[in-house]
């Protein structure tokens, strides 16, 4: 039974009286919907249409301007098949320029939909046609390309089924979008940071907080004052101004989906968000994660992860029990979550768990991973087959630094001697004097949490990589920003200001060091390829086409150049994009090609 989503916050308690008591309970436990089962509209053939058109949206019963797709939001579950020619006819209503890219795909370039880089874009009333064939399987998803429009609902998920047998068994599967939405426009979301980068932190340390003996001491509070770095600066926007969806639904309307005891649930989880980092669990339920950003995995049994913007994990879990379950992913910084039910049957809820205590950045995440005795030099693929160690620097060590004082740490802050290719001007904040790989830990404030947390190291390739060549060159990238200005870049480089690519020539193996010079979390995302971490997997390394490089840490990952043409390459945070953090990869055929 569909339930119409605009007439079930009214009638899901049975009258008015409950829906007043509502305001007295804490926000994660407001009872005002007992369980909604709407199941994503699908569209699926060989010939599809979507209509991309302003719209209303209600969440945990208020109305928000939004843009969606064949009037849903999330747009339509497009569904294909491997081995087919896809062809999608987008027909723009809004009364500006709009895209779809179809993020993960590999497919020509100029199908890519990146306005400016692989076509002009859709123009307002008009209509473009996507073709290409379908080479791939998995869960992916599509969203805009064009201003912030993505912010306002325009996303949808993709699934690709495989053209033989499934290597993954299920019985049942759910499709689930996380996402965040604001009443507040994009426009002004990003002034607001523009004017005041913390505009939207309400976690800030405080006097009381002191007093009280939480969080940091005051000699590091003064430390870190020194140097105008906040350590709960983890999220720009966070659940001050966003409501947490999954599936389009706030957690009072607490989307449900549905299983049989002893029934494999496969859950196909998408992170559609502008700007939010979800760490996702089950309490009380293991999940197995299977596929990562679309291809298959061994088969690793965690408690928790943590999805950039962008990625896409599968999962299988195996509720044996008549009982329901909460479904929570909780925003990196804590500040608030997305809340789904898994139950037999609708009007069972489980306990929905309290927010954490937010977590608190640290000397490691200014770049300082190794003062505590652990190897500078240490290269990622040396510290994942154990050759070296990567100490865990909580307190500064300023001797060890060469440089005194505090102003010798703040000097060696901008040390641009390690980082000779960023550009030297104030839109960069900081150079992470001595950055490590991280892709073997959790998460921010996950490192800690009493049960298992997937690391990028626990991912294994099911399939053994299609190019197992050595590099043929390295590459250095560095994430670069001011967070007091709120300005973002690669090499201390906005888009707008350089608009020369990146070379790569067609066929080449590259190693890319990602290096996050910034105190953030930054999904990066290549499009057209796919690439595989460097966490001494061999042949069988994680592939996938996003990761997070965690704050003052390295990511590596090894590439072919085998898709010509034009590629965007970026921060996933939409409003980092926006502020300058992407560029353009061009892969050119080699000269000598017969």
């Amino acid at each position: 039974m569909q339930i119409d989503r605009r007439r079930f916050v009214s009638g899901a308690l049975g009258g008015g009286a409950a829906a007043a008591m509502a305001a007295w309970f804490p926000a994660r436990a407001q009872p005002v919907s007992a369980g909604l089962a709407a199941t994503l509209p699908t569209v699926s053939g060989n010939d599809i249409r979507l209509r991309i058109a302003r719209q209303t949206m209600r969440i945990d019963g208020k109305l928000s301007r939004a843009i969606g797709i064949n009037g849903t939001i999330p747009g339509p579950l497009v569904r294909l098949r491997e081995g087919q020619q896809a062809r999608l006819t987008v027909i723009n209503d809004l009364d500006e320029d709009s895209s779809i890219h179809w993020h993960g795909l590999i497919l020509p370039f100029q199908m890519d939909g990146v306005p400016g880089v692989s076509f002009p874009g859709i123009k307002p009333r008009s209509t473009f046609v996507y073709e290409f064939p379908v080479v791939q399987s998995g869960t992916y998803w599509y969203h805009s390309h064009s201003g912030l429009q993505e912010q306002l609902g325009h996303y949808g998920p993709i699934v690709i089924d495989p053209a033989g047998a499934d290597p993954i068994a299920h019985d049942r599967e759910h499709v689930i979008v996380l996402s965040d939405h604001s009443r507040l426009a994009p426009e002004e979301i990003f002034r607001k940071m523009k004017v005041n980068p913390g505009h939207f932190n309400r976690q800030r340390q405080t006097l009381s907080g002191l007093l009280a003996g939480k969080d940091q001491p005051l000699k590091e509070r003064v430390e870190w004052g020194r140097m105008r770095m906040d350590p709960t600066d983890v999220a720009d926007v966070n659940g001050s101004t966003y409501t947490f969806l999954v599936n389009g639904y706030g957690p009072r309307d607490n989307w449900t989906a549905l299983f049989a005891p002893g029934e494999r649930v496969r859950l196909r989880i998408v992170n559609a968000s502008a700007m939010s980092i979800f760490n996702v669990r089950i309490p009380g339920l293991r999940m197995t994660v299977v596929q990562a950003d679309g291809l298959n995995v061994v088969p690793v049994e965690i408690d928790e992860f943590q999805i950039g913007v962008a990625e896409t994990y599968d999962v299988i879990v195996t509720p044996v029990e008549e009982r329901a379950y909460s479904f929570v992913a909780e925003a990196n910084d804590r500040s608030g979550m997305a809340r789904a039910t898994l139950t037999p049957r609708v009007g069972m809820i489980a306990p929905v768990p309290a927010l954490r205590a937010r977590p608190l950045a640290t000397m490691k995440d200014m770049g300082m991973g190794a003062m505590s005795g652990g190897d500078a030099g240490c290269t990622p693929e040396h510290a994942a087959m154990g050759h070296c160690t990567v100490a865990d620097a909580s307190e500064p060590d300023h001797a060890a630094m060469g440089h005194g004082g505090h102003g010798g740490m703040d000097h060696s802050m901008r040390d641009f001697d390690v980082a000779p290719q960023v550009k030297r001007d104030p839109s960069v904040q900081s150079i992470s004097p001595m950055p490590v790989d991280r892709m073997g830990e959790p998460g921010q404030g996950l490192e800690d949490v009493g049960h298992e947390v997937l690391t990028y190291h626990h991912l294994v390739a099911l399939d053994r990589n299609p190019d197992v060549r050595a590099p043929d060159r390295s590459l250095d990238i560095h994430l670069t920003g001011n967070m007091e200005r709120f300005m973002w870049s690669f090499d201390g480089v906005k888009m707008s200001d350089h608009h020369e690519p990146i070379p790569f020539i067609e066929g080449e193996r590259v190693r890319v060091n990602l290096i996050n010079d910034s105190m953030m979390s930054h999904p990066i995302h290549l499009h057209g390829h796919f690439f595989e971490l460097v966490t001494g997997k061999g042949d069988h390394a994680p592939r996938k086409h996003t990761v997070i490089v965690q704050p003052g840490g390295i990511a590596t990952f090894d590439f072919t150049a085998d898709a010509l043409g034009d590629w965007a390459f970026h921060c996933h945070l939409l409003y980092h994009m926006h502020a300058g953090m992407m560029r353009v990869v061009s892969v050119r055929p080699r000269e000598d090609a017969a």
